[in-house]
């Protein structure tokens, strides 16, 4: 099968294109036929290394897995003899951030896995980038225990984590007000945002509004910045480490402070997280959007788009 493969960090480069011998799933795992993937924010970490702590988990000196790509769509084609859940010819959609493998054409998943049947109505390419920036953004949202009611703010809320977040914050009750761009004003409105800040126009501490939760998904403010709005028992969460490391910092000296906190939560995920994401699509509660597709011959170029950090969304990886 083919596949793309890197067996060494560096850029986008270091991906190249194989021929890799074809999985054979376990008693319990199923085999799926890929037909959409994504490139995203993780696959770049794993694949660049950067922050070198990633490697105590990919591998010291090279990657362990040679084969990226964490959430994708396809068809189950074959079956353990021990899988009940699934069947051959079910149409699914999953995440998979430890083993990877969704950059081939076939990749296997435990039953139990990160895994569900597509949502009804769905496409391969409209499935495939429901849960990456998803369970980002879930997995905050629950760390800072929002509640409906909540005032919370978004900060970068057209990417892949911030669009998720507006839906599914919308979906929990809360007053959603985002950050973007002039031109993705409208975009982020019809997500469910209540209001809408244009940071080429105004700055959000300086909008007379305090928030219970200020989720920065893009690493492109602070919590210096955001205290400035946030409420006595206030939290703020970024994606990224901060300057300096400081969001680490400040997390583990959150149980010994007063007033607003960082919060640095490990990100996790479950087989009921995916069926909500399932559930709220066919609700008409939730939706991916998809900025541009590569076919899988062109994943280095998308790659390199995503590491420009202007993508609307998602990026998504498609193959023939």
């Amino acid at each position: 099968m083919r596949a793309a493969v890197n067996t060494s960090y560096g850029p986008p480069e270091v991906v190249t294109l194989a021929d890799v011998q074809k999985p054979v799933p376990g008693e319990q795992e199923v085999l799926i036929k890929v037909y959409a993937a994504t490139v995203n924010r993780t696959d770049c970490a794993f694949r660049s290394a950067e922050y070198i702590a990633s490697r105590l988990f990919s591998g010291l000196f090279k990657p362990k897995n040679h084969i990226l790509g964490n959430e994708f769509a396809g068809q189950v084609e074959a079956v353990g003899g021990g899988v009940t859940q699934f069947a051959v010819g079910d149409m699914v959609f999953g995440y998979n951030d430890q083993q990877f493998g969704a950059h081939a054409e076939y990749l296997t998943m435990p039953e139990q896995g990160c895994l569900s049947t597509m949502p009804a109505g769905l496409t391969y390419e409209q499935a495939a980038p429901l849960c990456e920036g998803g369970h980002y953004a879930l997995c905050d949202i629950r760390a800072a225990k929002v509640k409906a009611g909540q005032h919370v703010l978004v900060y970068g809320a057209t990417g892949a984590i911030g669009s998720a977040a507006v839906q599914l914050l919308r979906h929990f009750g809360a007053s959603v007000t985002a950050v973007c761009d002039t031109r993705n004003v409208e975009l982020v409105k019809s997500l469910g945002a209540h209001t809408v800040i244009d940071y080429t126009r105004a700055d959000y501490t300086q909008a007379g509004q305090t928030y219970d939760f200020v989720f920065d998904t893009v690493g492109k403010s602070s919590f210096g910045q955001a205290r400035k709005v946030l409420g006595p028992q206030g939290i703020y969460i970024s994606t990224e480490l901060g300057k300096r490391f400081e969001n680490i910092f400040y997390a583990l000296n959150a149980p010994f402070s007063r007033g607003p906190k960082v919060l640095f939560p490990i990100p996790s995920m479950s087989q009921a997280d995916v069926v909500l994401f399932r559930e709220l699509v066919e609700s008409r509660q939730y939706r991916a959007l998809i900025d541009r597709r590569y076919p899988l011959e062109q994943i280095v170029e998308a790659y390199r788009y995503v590491e420009t950090r202007q993508k609307i969304g998602n990026v998504v990886i498609t193959f023939s």
